[in-house]
């Protein structure tokens, strides 16, 4: 069984039929998919979409670096009670996106380094949005000292920066971008890495696949980016898939229960 570890299917801009999906993905053995949640107003949506599908969907609740600007003051205080009302897989995404050209970099890091002591808190791992800023969220989940780690959302950073990614428990996620020849780094670091440093991802309905380009990113796609894996690596998609699914149910403990 495949598990997407991050999957935006509360997008408003995705028109495809929810159950149609479902299916696709139960077809392909895509068993469980996480649900990130933004921004503050797209919480309760996410909630309710993985409770209706219990199982299945499963939510993570965060505030996400690029939407800084659109963060209040309460937002933590909501979090927080969130937290506490409703289980989740993980605390996500967050992180730091220096990457953006109107960055307001200090508010960013203010945020993150709030989340990362809810989630110590909680007790939740995290999952981390991280562009241009890796020595950045490095710095500060090492004053974290979190007991659970998480997962580096498309991981794009240097080998030395996946190394101390890794050193403190965290996993690697890689999704489309795996599927592109000209991602020679990254199809490199897949090879020379250990199999226990990667999960999968889709962040479906975006960063699309190779061949499919300008089409809506699809959860159900995830197999085809563990062939390309299995086949950089010159080993068979069943393990491959088989220590992916270990990697990610060890990092998110509470895919294996049941209910969103």
């Amino acid at each position: 069984m495949y598990v997407d570890s991050h999957c935006h299917l509360d997008f408003p801009e995705l028109t495809l039929d929810l159950e149609e999906i479902l299916d696709g993905c139960r077809s392909r053995q895509v068993g469980k998919i996480v649900i990130p949640g933004v921004i503050e107003k797209n919480w309760a949506r996410v909630v309710a979409l993985c409770q209706a599908h219990p199982g299945t969907l499963f939510p993570a609740l965060g505030l996400h670096p690029c939407f800084a600007g659109q963060h209040l003051l309460d937002d933590l205080t909501v979090l927080r009670r969130r937290l506490t009302q409703h289980p989740v897989v993980a605390l996500g995404e967050i992180g730091l996106d220096f990457w953006l050209p109107d960055a307001d970099r200090s508010r960013q890091s203010e945020l993150l380094a709030s989340q990362l002591e809810l989630a110590g808190e909680f007790d939740l791992p995290v999952l981390l949005h991280v562009r241009k800023a890796h020595d950045q969220v490095l710095s500060l989940l090492r004053r974290a000292r979190l007991r659970q780690a998480g997962i580096v959302h498309a991981f794009s950073g240097s080998d030395q920066q996946a190394s101390q990614y890794l050193a403190l428990g965290f996993k690697l996620g890689v999704g489309g971008a795996l599927t592109y020849a000209r991602a020679a780094r990254l199809r490199r670091q897949v090879v020379e890495l250990p199999l226990d440093s990667w999960v999968l991802e889709t962040d479906a309905p975006d960063m699309p696949l190779s061949g499919r380009q300008g089409r809506v990113n699809r959860p159900d796609y995830l197999p085809d980016i563990a062939a390309v894996m299995a086949a950089l690596r010159a080993e068979s998609v069943d393990v491959v898939a088989e220590q992916i699914l270990r990697n990610t149910q060890s990092i998110l403990p509470l895919l294996d229960r049941k209910g969103g």
